[in-house]
């Protein structure tokens, strides 16, 4: 039997909480298109996502560590991002959310990510300072929106209206933040809510992995944190006489599985304290239904600090981050002198965004290598020698 469009949009109505949102009650796309026989709005987009150039690009993005320099086993851009959108889901699930809403919201979070991580990102903030800043958030807007080529009759992916809203996550706090006549705000839906949390669960647990991995971090190291003692003691109990790798491998695992459970016992809690009935209502609840408790956030909060001074900040890490941001911003430079130079589709929208955003859009949209090869190709390594 064949499982339509239809048929699933019915499974939805009898599976998902009455504050989920449900595919055929979609805001819609911008640009109306007709619906698909099979797939539903939300499988579309999701679809659309996986497909999109964008996307692609973020298997060679720096998530940690500059991606010329370190082991094929390191975490990028791409790879934290599956390893969000799987937590995401295992949230969605437990709390009966829409999982391929979730799922579309956190494939495409980070799509508008610059080369060479959040070092890239502050750099072309400060390029773009008398231009309208940079933000890798507003990037992936721009990139689902505008700057996506692939269907014809419409500029992006023309996503529908809640995953547009579940990205605009830094703009839904704003009083009367709307998105096509509709408030996003004060709080994001249950779905944006899911994967901004499995966001922070995903690089807390794995960054350390990488640490440890890279050799900055080591068991007794992270002996001084509680939240890893707790999952250190958790694994040591349930798997005696194993060897060490794996053991912290288990710890691992355990300190992403604490942080789980508690989003879920903690918005379990507040969706039976507020009892919302619709998308709406989640919204407009006192304070955000998926969120950390607040002992797990003491626990989170050191762990977060920690990673910054060992991992984020460490010399090795640092040093090597701002060489690779150092090429970027003399690249940058390099096409706002020659434009030429640049892509044929950021030479196109010269015209309507102007040179600095088109070189900026440009630049952003490289991966770590492509932006060094470029550098090389100009032959800007030796003109700085």
């Amino acid at each position: 039997m064949i499982h339509t469009r239809i048929e699933r949009e019915k499974l939805e109505d009898v599976c998902l909480a009455p504050c989920a949102v449900r595919s055929s009650a979609s805001r819609g796309r911008f640009y109306p298109e007709k619906k698909h026989e099979y797939r539903t709005e939300f499988q579309r987009d999701r679809d659309r996502i996986l497909y999109c150039r964008a996307f692609r690009r973020l298997e060679y993005k720096t998530q940690v560590y500059v991606n010329e320099a370190t082991p094929d086993h390191y975490r990028t851009r791409l790879t934290h991002t599956m390893e969000m959108t799987a937590v995401g889901r295992t949230l969605a699930r437990a709390l009966r959310a829409h999982e391929e809403l979730t799922e579309a919201i956190a494939l495409a979070h980070d799509i508008g990510h610059s080369p060479f991580g959040h070092c890239g990102e502050r750099e072309l903030n400060e390029l773009m300072k008398h231009q309208g800043g940079f933000d890798h958030n507003i990037q992936s807007l721009r990139w689902v929106e505008l700057l996506e080529q692939r269907y014809p009759g419409f500029p992006g992916l023309n996503l529908t209206w809640e995953v547009r809203a579940g990205l605009r996550k830094h703009l839904a706090g704003q009083p009367g933040a709307e998105l096509d006549g509709y408030p996003i705000g004060p709080h994001q839906g249950l779905e944006a809510q899911i994967a901004d949390v499995a966001d922070d669960i995903a690089y807390q647990a794995h960054d350390v992995e990488d640490g440890l991995e890279a050799g900055l971090l080591d068991d007794a190291h992270l002996r001084q944190l509680e939240i890893w003692r707790i999952a250190a003691d958790r694994a040591e109990s349930d798997y005696t006489g194993i060897p060490r790798d794996q053991q912290v491998g288990v710890t691992i695992r355990y300190l992403l599985d604490m942080q789980v459970e508690d989003a879920i016992r903690t918005a379990v809690k507040r969706l039976n304290a507020y009892q919302p009935q619709s998308p709406d209502d989640v919204m407009k609840c006192p304070e955000r239904i998926v969120a950390f408790s607040p002992e797990m956030q003491d626990r989170i909060a050191p762990l977060r600090d920690f990673l910054f001074r060992h991992v984020y900040w460490h010399p090795e890490v640092d040093g090597a981050n701002r060489e690779a941001v150092r090429m970027m911003r003399r690249l940058f430079l390099h096409y706002v002198e020659h434009p030429e130079t640049m892509g044929r589709r950021a030479q196109a929208r010269i015209a309507e965004d102007g040179l600095w955003r088109s070189a900026c859009d440009y630049v952003s949209g490289m991966t770590d290598l492509y932006a060094m090869e470029e550098y090389r190709k100009f032959g800007l390594d030796r003109q700085e020698g």
